[in-house]
C-alpha cells in the first residue's frame, strides 16, 4: 500500500508537537485518528518508527531517517502548491493556440498585443490550420473550431455565431455584371471551397429550396484565399461575417441577393481537452476572448 501525505502529516507534527493530543488540536482531528494513521503507516514501512510510553514519545532510528525524509516530501508539496498559486495569480508558461487562416488574421491577431499587455509571462504559440486536429498530438492547448462539435472528450466557450453571405467585389460587378436571380450565378465565376464541401451549399432561397449547393469555378482549401480571390475580382464567393464585415464597411466587398439569403449562422467555439483543473495560462486566454469579443464586432454575434 501506498503511503499518504496526512500519515507524513501526522507524523511529523507528532515529533515536532511532542504528542498525540497536541499534534491532533494542530491538525484539527481526533487524537485517535492520528493513533491510526502512525499506526498505518509503521505498518505500511513494517518498521516501528516512535517509541510510545505514558509519559512520552521517542523517535527510533529508523523513525529518525524517515522523518528527515518525510519532511523534504511534506516541504516539496507545500513549494508545489505555491507554485501553482503563483502561476494562477500570474499565468506563465508557453500556450499552444490552433485556429483556421482567417480567425488568425481577422480575430486573433489583431488582439494579441493587448493579450501579451496583460499576461507578459505567457509565452503565445499561434499555429493555422484549416483542418481539425488532434489536440493531444499536436500539443496544442486550445483549438478554435467552426460548426457544430462532435468531439465528447472536449470542453467548448462559446465565442459567437458568424452569418455567411454572398459577396462580389465592385471590380467583378462592373466587368461582369450583378447576377439578377440565383438562377444566373450559373453564369459567373463562383469560388468555393475544395476541402469543406459543405461550405459550398450558399444559403439562398431558391426554387429548389433554401440551399443553393455552387459548382465551384475556382477553389480553396482557405477561406482567406476565397476572400483574396474575391478581392482580386477573380469572382462571386460565400464568406463569413468575422472576415468580411471591414472589407463590406468599406465597399471593397459588396452583398449580393440581400432579399434572398437565409440567415444561416456558423457557431464559432474555443475548445480544449476535460481536465479536473483548468491551466491558468488556458483559463485567462479563454476569459480574455469571452471579454474582448463583444456582440457584433468583427461579424460575431450571441
Amino acid at each position: 500500500m501506498k503511503i499518504s501525505t496526512e500519515e507524513l502529516l501526522a507524523l511529523v507534527t507528532v515529533v515536532d508537537a511532542g504528542s498525540i493530543t497536541a499534534a491532533a488540536a494542530q491538525l484539527n482531528q481526533t487524537t485517535s485518528g492520528i493513533s491510526r494513521a502512525l499506526s498505518r503507516l509503521e505498518d505500511k514501512l513494517a518498521t516501528t518508527l516512535l517509541n510510545r510510553t505514558t509519559r512520552r514519545l521517542e523517535l527510533t532510528e529508523e523513525g529518525r531517517l524517515f522523518v528527515d525524509r518525510a519532511r523534504r516530501i511534506l516541504a516539496a508539496l507545500d513549494e508545489a502548491e505555491e507554485l501553482m498559486a503563483v502561476r494562477r495569480e500570474r499565468p506563465s508558461g508557453r500556450l499552444r493556440i490552433d485556429a483556421p487562416v482567417p480567425f488568425v488574421l481577422h480575430v486573433l491577431a489583431p488582439r494579441i498585443g493587448e493579450f501579451r499587455r496583460q499576461y507578459p509571462d505567457i509565452l503565445l504559440e499561434l499555429n493555422s490550420s484549416d483542418q481539425f486536429i488532434d489536440l493531444l498530438e499536436q500539443r496544442t492547448d486550445v483549438a478554435i473550431r467552426f460548426g457544430q462539435l462532435q468531439d465528447s472528450s472536449l470542453h467548448a466557450r462559446p465565442l459567437g455565431r458568424s452569418r455567411r453571405r454572398v459577396l462580389a467585389s465592385p471590380g467583378y460587378l462592373a466587368r461582369h455584371g450583378v447576377p439578377d436571380s440565383v438562377a444566373a450565378l450559373a453564369d459567373h465565376v463562383l469560388i468555393g471551397f475544395s476541402q469543406a464541401a459543405t461550405l459550398n451549399a450558399w444559403p439562398l432561397r431558391h426554387g429548389g429550396g433554401d440551399r443553393y449547393v455552387i459548382t465551384p469555378s475556382l477553389s480553396a482549401s482557405s477561406g482567406e484565399t476565397v476572400r483574396q480571390l474575391a478581392l482580386a475580382d477573380q469572382g462571386i464567393g460565400c464568406l463569413s461575417d468575422f472576415m468580411t464585415q471591414a472589407d463590406r464597411d468599406s465597399g471593397r466587398l459588396v452583398e449580393l441577393f440581400a432579399d434572398s439569403s437565409v440567415d444561416l449562422y456558423l457557431p464559432i467555439n474555443a475548445v480544449y481537452y476535460r481536465n479536473t483543473q483548468l491551466a491558468a495560462r488556458i483559463a485567462c486566454f479563454l476569459d480574455f476572448l469571452s471579454e474582448t469579443l463583444a456582440e457584433g464586432e468583427c461579424g460575431l454575434h450571441y
